[in-house]
C-alpha cells in the first residue's frame, strides 16, 4: 500500500521553480550514481515552464538523462500547443541532448494509434527515476479528466486513448495512473489561488485522477502558498 502525499508548500512561484529544479536534480544525481542514467517524465501546462528554464544552466551528466512524457494532446509535431514543444523551446533545446534521448508521444498518429506505439515503447523501460505531474482545478493530472478511464488497475496499458477531453483539443493520449505510479518519485507542482478549492478535495480525501498515482513511496506535492490559505489548520495536516 503507497504512503499517501506529501505536501511542502513554498512562498510563492519563484520558490517553487527554484526548490523543483533542486528535487529533479537531485533525483537524476542519486539515479546515475546508482544505475548510470535518469528516467524522468515530464508534465505540461504553464507551472512547469519555470522550472524547465531554470534548468538549461544545469550542472549535471546530460548523456545520461532519458526524457519521455505523461501526456501529448494530438496536435501536429512541433505544435505550439504540444507539451514536447513546450519542453523543447523553455529548456531541451538549449542542453546537450540528443534526439534519442527524448522521446516524445507519436500524437500526431492521432490517439489511438499513438497510444498503442508509445505504450509498445514503453515496455522496455523500468521504473521511473522521477514522474513530474501538474493539478488542474478539475483535479486532472496528466490527460486523466474526472468521468473517464484512469487506468488505475494493475493491468491496464501504459498509455491511453483519450477521445473526448474536456478541455480542447479533445484528442490526446496520457500514461495511465498504473504507469505513472511505476517510478520512484512522483513530483506535483501546484501553484496560484485558483487551486486552493481542488487542493482541499485532494487533502479530504475525495476520489481525483492525481489521488490515483500511488507509487510505492507516495507523492510529494509542492504546492505555493496561495493555494493553502484556510486549507491547513481546517483539515488536520500541515505542510513542510
Amino acid at each position: 500500500m503507497s504512503e499517501s502525499a506529501r505536501w511542502h508548500s513554498v512562498a510563492d512561484a519563484a520558490a517553487l521553480r527554484a526548490r523543483a529544479s533542486a528535487l529533479i536534480l537531485a533525483a537524476a544525481a542519486r539515479a546515475i550514481r546508482a544505475r548510470g542514467r535518469f528516467l524522468i517524465a515530464l508534465a505540461g501546462g504553464a507551472t512547469p515552464r519555470g522550472v524547465y528554464e531554470s534548468l538549461r544552466t544545469a550542472s549535471t551528466d546530460w548523456s545520461a538523462w532519458r526524457i519521455y512524457f505523461g501526456d501529448e494532446r494530438c496536435l501536429p509535431r512541433g505544435g505550439a500547443g504540444r507539451n514536447s514543444t513546450l519542453a523543447t523551446v523553455a529548456w531541451l533545446d538549449h542542453v546537450p541532448l540528443s534526439e534519442k534521448q527524448v522521446r516524445e508521444i507519436p500524437a500526431e498518429l492521432g490517439p489511438l494509434p499513438a497510444a498503442a506505439a508509445y505504450a509498445a515503447e514503453l515496455r522496455s523501460v523500468g521504473e521511473f527515476d522521477l514522474v513530474l505531474l501538474g493539478l488542474g482545478v478539475d483535479g486532472h493530472t496528466a490527460s486523466l479528466f474526472p468521468g473517464h478511464d484512469w487506468g488505475t488497475a494493475a493491468d491496464a496499458p501504459d498509455a491511453l486513448a483519450v477521445l473526448d477531453a474536456p478541455e480542447s483539443p479533445a484528442q490526446r493520449v496520457s500514461l495511465s495512473a498504473a504507469r505513472l505510479s511505476r517510478s520512484r518519485a512522483v513530483l506535483f507542482l501546484v501553484e496560484g489561488e485558483r487551486k486552493r478549492s481542488v487542493v482541499s478535495r485532494w487533502r479530504t480525501g475525495e476520489s481525483l485522477p492525481a489521488a490515483a498515482i500511488r507509487p510505492p513511496t507516495g507523492v510529494d506535492v509542492l504546492v505555493t502558498a496561495n493555494a493553502l490559505r484556510a486549507q491547513f489548520g481546517q483539515s488536520g495536516g500541515a505542510a513542510t
